[in-house]
């Protein structure tokens, strides 16, 4: 097939490969990326993740991850020479589309000009991602990707030095979730804490204070929280609608709450999360 005027290919570098068949085998890894219940499964089975806009690939190669493939369309290739040879040199193929097969292939715009396939690190243990942690965000089974991100970007902002998420949270390094992250998934150490809650005891071995963020009768207020914080605290925030189950709530060292004004209960989870992160980040004693 012929896509958006190009009865020819255009000229390419070196490493650069024209495609104009959506469908060709090779690349399958870009097959319907909006098809959200299929790359759940996909992509992890795959041992990829899908990385969009050139900030975002630029900060998970800063991060020293390795990819599998890129696609572009042809007015970036000169815009961002600098990707396609990090591509080459890494022996991965850079595929070049017009923005009508791109679309096609994809399933979406690729108003962003590239799209990368990267190969999926492999996670560390708790242990290690804590290790010399003061602040860290535990995600139990926060299922919106959007959330996700946004609070993987409030934790690089406000101090949080490590994230777990819990084994029925979404993935950290799902397409949606490092785009709306800005790339901060990657600059953010994390990993799977599991079996969870049994890891709120693990966490205390650690030497964290377990903080349950929950609308309970008993909860103290964050402004006590933060009037005297622990040397190292965890912050466990809860899914979307229903908050933190009860067993997590129950096994934690303490309870908190955010004081709300104008008749309303909670904010949203990745609100929440930023207000939180503020109150607790670590401060220079003296």
């Amino acid at each position: 097939m012929t896509t958006q005027g190009y009865d020819d290919p255009p000229a390419l570098p070196a490493g650069c490969t024209w495609v104009q068949d959506p469908r060709e085998e090779r690349l399958r890894d870009y097959f319907s990326l909006t098809d959200v219940a299929l790359r759940r499964v996909v992509e992890p089975e795959r041992g990829l993740y899908m990385a969009e806009s050139e900030k975002v690939i630029r900060r998970a190669l800063a991060a020293g991850h390795r990819l599998r493939s890129l696609l572009m369309t042809p007015r970036w290739v000169d815009e961002w020479p600098d990707l396609v040879a990090a591509a080459t040199a890494q022996g991965a193929p850079v595929y070049v589309a017009a923005a009508q097969a791109a679309e096609q292939l994809t399933g979406f715009h690729l108003h962003r000009g590239v799209l990368a396939a990267v190969h999926r690190p492999e996670l560390p243990s708790v242990a290690d991602v804590v290790a010399g942690a003061r602040r860290v965000a535990v995600l139990e089974d926060i299922v919106d990707h959007t959330n996700v991100g946004a609070i993987f970007r409030s934790a690089a902002a406000l101090g949080v030095d490590a994230v777990l998420v819990t084994p029925r949270c979404a993935d950290p390094l799902y397409r949606r979730s490092v785009r709306v992250s800005m790339g901060t998934v990657f600059q953010v150490p994390w990993t799977r804490v599991d079996p969870w809650p049994e890891g709120v005891g693990s966490l205390r071995d650690l030497g964290f204070t377990v903080a349950a963020l929950a609308l309970a009768d008993d909860a103290v207020s964050l402004a006590d929280l933060e009037a005297s914080p622990p040397e190292r605290l965890a912050l466990v925030l809860g899914t979307e609608g229903d908050g933190l189950s009860s067993r997590t709530v129950d096994a934690a060292d303490v309870v908190v709450r955010i004081p709300m004004g104008g008749d309303v209960d909670s904010l949203n989870v990745a609100a929440a999360s930023a207000v939180a992160f503020w109150a607790v980040r670590p401060r220079e004693r003296g």
